[in-house]
């Protein structure tokens, strides 16, 4: 009997071949959407799951506000792991990750420098990090390698870059930060790309001078710290919950002594509304979870989009079940006929239902086979637009083959239980007669509702997509405060000696083209990290109401940052060799109203952390934004080259340039490096692309969004055209008596589009509240943003309405050009 069913089912698809194409091609693309989906939701939910202590592992994050300042992050001062190892039992064992910054990395052959690299992704690890984080080890020993100083472990992609095919183990690389040279004591294979940690190479916590010297700090938040629960707890949960609440009192007690040294006690900080507390949030939720955690991670995703491209994958495969469903009844009147004789001759309602579902699983079949073949087709190019690397052989793994299986079936008995259940119920002799088929009421009123919900979802698809793209045009064209055009980054300046850093500045400066350069500790952008710190303003009299205590971020520059920036001093003067500005400042807007000042010129903030440094403001700078628009501007200095205020290890030339030759101003300034820096590959970027890099993963999604509207629209369209035929069918004596009464072709086509031009204004408002809310919802990331302006709404409603009319016009235009002759002998 199954034979018979699937053989019919087969000869049907064969004998409507226009229609049967229109239903395979609308399932494929649905099919092929999610499958392409659902590849990109397990590959972010599969981050860092490869450890064998995962579910044990949590990252400790650091939840303050201080000097009027409240912010959420992951970077924790080195401390902390130590005390909370020693205080609670729960924990095992903890491990921190210290990024080095960029290091000129070098094999050491018979004592020349060779295969010189610029390496940015080097960390300091305890020696456990290895043990706590099981990476694959391809040479040496994981318990042992992090063991001694001057120890270091590469990758296996570090350990080809430097020593080709030899064996690495025991060879030595020169950072340029050190002295000593490093050996290497193991080669792990390259870490797995769903991994939230990106590194090359990795030393001993103990070559890490920075950290060696703020041991003693509570406040210096520039380690990631995790923990290792013990392996007997069995509500983990509940445990974690537990220790979250007993931290603060972990932290009265462990770090009174750092705070009362930085001159802000921690009962002080803590009577005027501050806070300084630990949570422990799991390691595998870090990926995803970590939309509003200040962290240096760049591979971070967000759950929001998994959940947005969950919701897309179930639309559009309803969508295409939808035109399965109206394709099937456009041909009802043929299909009925089929239904009413064989009724007559005995099948009974059951069979013929099994008969339509086996015919929509075959559909099914087909379409899972073309649907995967455009797989393989398009996920070159989905990858570059969602910046992945996902194989197709993905489909294999993760119980994706079990889903897709799964996804078949469902899509079958969706798509076919509509006509299954709908043409199996005529009365034979009804429709034999030939009345009594087309029957207004719930079926009509179901095929109206599907256009709806189809158009609907492209309409909302449509709005979403031109709004996020409105949102980064907003986010590069915005005014920052700063210039970002044309200018030039160039890197690794600390690399250089400080008493030459001044003379190659002056050589740029020099150059055809060069309008400015500055050196500068940070620069704005995607590169930004900033020093911040705790400081106290001055009153100038005892009536004088200030703030007690401000959070500065900072950079140390020259005085050519603000004009090689544009930045618009607003008071006061810059920086100038005319003065000892060493304890001079600049500060921001945001700082002068945050401290309360009416005339800060001439003012002083107290840097307790410096032995009580007084520095004094001698001028203000309109607000600048150094992070993406995400963020608020925040209270920000510039102190003074000369000042040493912070101990950082980067500095950077900032150079403003005018040239219509890019390509002969980048060779000049490479020539200039080489001669002061011979040994340090040259490296550089654009200040505008900087900025750009950190709306990278809203243009991806944008841009991922933007394919599946493509698609959910073509989907919607064959839907509708599959209507329209149906319309058209159902109509078709009418029609021809309009004909023979005088009806002209653009009238008959105006009455056949009214119908669908209801539809879709009734699409649209339905979509343009859901719409609204999601785009609302989105914007909230942004602390900059746009507003939602009417015209996207009714752009994306006529857009609709267009594609409508394009896609029904055809069978329209063909219905009102029939010989009506023709048309009144179909009756």
């Amino acid at each position: 009997m199954l034979k018979n069913y699937f053989t019919i089912a087969w000869r049907n698809i064969l004998r409507n071949k226009v229609n049967s194409g229109i239903n395979i091609t609308g399932l494929a693309i649905g099919i092929a959407c999610v499958i392409l989906i659902v590849l990109y939701i397990t590959d972010e939910l599969g981050f860092d799951r490869s450890f064998s202590k995962v579910n044990r592992i949590y990252q400790v994050n650091l939840d303050a506000n201080f000097g009027g300042q409240q912010f959420y992050t992951s970077g924790t001062p080195p401390p902390v792991g130590v005390a909370m190892q020693k205080e609670y039992p729960e924990i095992k064992a903890y491990t921190r990750m210290y990024a080095l910054g960029t290091q000129v990395v070098s094999s050491d052959v018979n004592n020349t420098k060779q295969n010189n690299f610029t390496e940015r992704r080097i960390f300091g690890v305890d020696s456990n990090y290895l043990q706590i984080f099981d990476y694959a080890v391809k040479q040496g020993n994981a318990n042992a390698c992090l063991q001694k100083g001057h120890s270091i472990v590469i990758t296996a992609e570090m350990a080809k870059r430097y020593f080709g095919n030899d064996d690495a183990i025991g060879k030595t690389l020169l950072l340029d930060q050190y002295k000593e040279p490093f050996t290497v004591t193991a080669v792990l294979q390259t870490p797995p790309e769903q991994s939230t940690f990106r590194f090359d190479m990795l030393i001993p916590m103990v070559d890490c001078r920075m950290v060696k010297q703020f041991t003693w700090s509570w406040v210096w938040g520039q380690v990631n710290t995790y923990v290792l629960l013990n392996d007997n707890i069995k509500d983990i949960p509940a445990t974690v919950a537990a220790l979250d609440k007993k931290f603060p009192a972990m932290v009265k007690v462990q770090a009174a002594a750092a705070f009362k040294r930085i001159g802000q006690p921690l009962d002080e900080l803590i009577k005027k509304g501050g806070k300084w507390d630990f949570h422990l949030q799991p390691f595998t939720d870090v990926h995803l979870h970590s939309a509003n955690i200040g962290t240096s991670y760049i591979t971070l995703g967000d759950i929001k989009y998994v959940y947005i491209f969950a919701a897309i994958a179930l639309f559009i495969i309803i969508l295409a079940c939808v035109n399965f469903m109206n394709l099937s009844t456009a041909q009802s009147a043929t299909r009925a006929k089929e239904v009413g004789i064989r009724k007559v001759l005995g099948s009974i309602r059951g069979q013929l239902i099994r008969q339509f579902l086996t015919e929509a699983m075959l559909y099914s079949i087909i379409s899972v086979i073309v649907a995967l073949a455009l797989v393989l087709l398009l996920i070159p190019a989905f990858n570059q637009l969602s910046g992945k690397q996902i194989a197709f052989g993905n489909i294999l793994h993760n119980g994706i083959w079990l889903f897709i299986i799964l996804l078949t079936i469902v899509t079958g008995l969706l798509a076919g239980s509509y006509p299954a259940f709908y043409l199996t119920s005529f009365n034979p002799i009804s429709v034999l007669k030939g009345v009594g088929l087309f029957k207004k009421g719930a079926s009509q009123l179901m095929r109206n509702g599907l256009v709806v919900f189809q158009f609907g979802v492209s309409i909302a698809l449509i709005i979403c997509t031109i709004v996020v793209f409105q949102q980064l045009q907003y986010a590069q064209n915005k005014d920052l405060g700063l210039k970002k055009d044309n200018v030039i980054v160039i890197p690794n300046m600390e690399k250089m000696q400080s008493n030459r850093e001044e003379t190659f500045r002056q050589q740029l400066t020099g150059m055809p083209g060069a309008v400015n350069a500055s050196i500068s500790s940070d620069v704005p952008g995607v590169a930004f990290n900033g020093f911040t710190d705790f400081y106290i303003p001055v009153p100038s009299d005892p009536s004088e109401h200030l703030s007690k205590d401000i959070t500065l971020t900072s950079m140390v520059t020259d005085e050519y940052l603000v004009p090689s920036l544009k930045m618009q001093l607003l008071k006061g003067r810059n920086f100038s060799k005319d003065y000892n500005d060493s304890t001079s400042v600049i500060v921001n807007e945001t700082t002068v109203k945050q401290v309360g000042w009416k005339n800060p010129i001439g003012k002083y903030l107290v840097y307790p952390g410096g032995d009580g440094q007084k520095f004094k403001v001698i001028g203000v700078v309109k607000d600048f934004n150094v992070q993406s628009l995400r963020t608020t501007v925040t209270p920000f200095a510039l102190f003074y080259v000369s000042s040493k205020t912070n101990q950082l290890n980067t500095s950077f030339v900032i150079m403003n340039v005018h040239t219509t030759n890019m390509p002969g101003m980048m060779k000049g300034l490479e020539s200039k490096w080489k001669s002061f820096l011979p040994g340090v590959p040259f490296e550089y970027s654009f200040l505008d692309k900087d900025y750009e890099a950190l709306y990278r993963a809203d243009e991806r999604m944008g841009s991922v969004f933007g394919v599946f509207t493509f698609f959910s629209i073509l989907v919607a369209c064959l839907g509708l055209f599959g209507l329209s035929i149906y319309t058209a069918e159902r109509r078709t004596k009418e029609i021809g008596v309009r004909k023979v009464l005088g009806a002209s072709v653009q009238g008959i086509v105006s009455l056949l589009s009214t119908e669908f031009i209801k539809l879709v204004c009734i699409a649209s408002l339905v979509a343009f509240p859901v719409a609204w809310w999601a785009m609302h919802a989105w914007l909230q990331d942004f602390a900059y943003r746009i507003s939602l302006q009417l015209w996207v709404f009714v752009t994306a409603g006529l857009l609709a309405l267009l594609i409508a009319l394009c896609t029904i016009s055809y069978q329209a235009i063909k219905a009102a050009m029939a010989n009506p002759v023709k048309s009144l002998r179909t009756e």
